[in-house]
């Protein structure tokens, strides 16, 4: 058995099998996380002092960032004791995933390849999650992860689906769903949620569908916002187009008691908007905030997430205030 010891002080043992999250897991402990299969970068942490040995093949890392120590928690197996330069989750509640029958309330055309669908639970469900976590929807044999795009609800599940070029389940989305077919949901899963802040201002950068878990996680504020009313949200949202922004918060009701600053940036569009162009992060640098007092939560692809990160920590933003959750595509 190894010894783990994490930045707050909090210790685990993690025998010679188990990777450093199944080791977390299986002490009551929470460490950040998504897929859980190391394609994306959610459970990055560096090893302070120790060694590891990756359980499958890391494509996800660059050399850089392993010659400096950093590994995939849900990948990595301890081969010494192992100090890490990562806090748990703390006093977050993480609810046990289960499986749970669901039926097609709603299918809606949002753009030519983005569609809204909502799902019906059985009153006795009792499913819970937290605003910006992620489920995996079951249909037959295929299984595809979907954020939830609306905050707590005891029957109704919203998604914001996106249609990808021969892609199996995008066939069924977009050219075989109807209304009340009969799926399954697993859940919840994943680890991008707000968490408790100091600071004044919290960013939430999104590409595509990537701004469903901030839609979420943005209805919850709404409803507690007593406690937010000294925070600006910054909501930034980059698509390629004006026809590809299909949703925006709603920063015009007066009754509102949470400041939202809503950005949208366009990547490509040539003429027509007189709005902000290029890319989310370079958009968060010209709003000259102070980024050292900020915490940001990135929601999309990779190539966005990664190059975001890079961009803002360049720029005095403090690692443990960056939260990610990437968009990995599967056919």
């Amino acid at each position: 058995m190894f010894k783990i010891t994490l930045k707050n002080n909090k210790v685990f043992s993690c025998d010679e099998n188990s990777t450093i999250f199944e080791a977390a897991k299986s002490n009551g402990i929470a460490l950040e996380h998504s897929c859980l299969t190391a394609r994306c970068r959610s459970c990055v942490v560096r090893v302070i002092d120790g060694q590891t040995k990756d359980k499958l093949d890391d494509l996800v890392l660059s050399s850089e960032e392993k010659k400096e120590n950093y590994v995939l928690s849900c990948n990595s197996i301890p081969t010494s004791d192992i100090s890490l330069d990562v806090e748990d989750l703390g006093d977050i509640e993480l609810y046990e995933k289960k499986i749970v029958p669901a039926k097609i309330q709603l299918i809606e055309k949002l753009t030519e390849d983005v569609i809204k669908v909502i799902l019906r639970l059985p009153p006795n469900a009792n499913f819970n999650y937290n605003s910006g976590q992620y489920v995996n929807l079951i249909k037959g044999t295929l299984s595809r992860s979907y954020s939830v795009s609306n905050k707590f609800n005891n029957n109704l599940l919203e998604f914001f689906i996106k249609k990808y070029e021969n892609g199996i389940m995008s066939k069924y989305w977009f050219e075989e769903a109807k209304l009340n077919d009969l799926l399954r949901v697993e859940g919840p899963l994943g680890s991008f949620f707000l968490r408790e802040s100091k600071f004044n201002h919290i960013i939430f950068l999104a590409t595509g569908t990537g701004i469903a878990p901030i839609k979420s996680i943005l209805e919850s504020i709404e409803e507690s916002s007593s406690i937010y009313t000294d925070k600006i949200f910054w909501v930034i949202v980059g698509a390629r187009y004006k026809e590809d922004l299909f949703w925006k918060p709603n920063t015009k009701n007066k009754n509102k008691k949470i400041n939202i600053k809503y950005i949208p940036v366009l990547s490509r569009q040539n003429h027509d908007w007189d709005g902000e162009k290029g890319y989310v992060q370079d958009v968060v640098l010209r709003q000259n905030i102070k980024l050292e007092n900020t915490q940001v939560y990135a929601c999309g692809s990779n190539e966005m997430i990664t190059s975001a990160k890079k961009t803002l920590l360049n720029s005095s933003l403090k690692e443990n205030n960056f939260f990610s959750d990437a968009f990995v595509q599967t056919n």
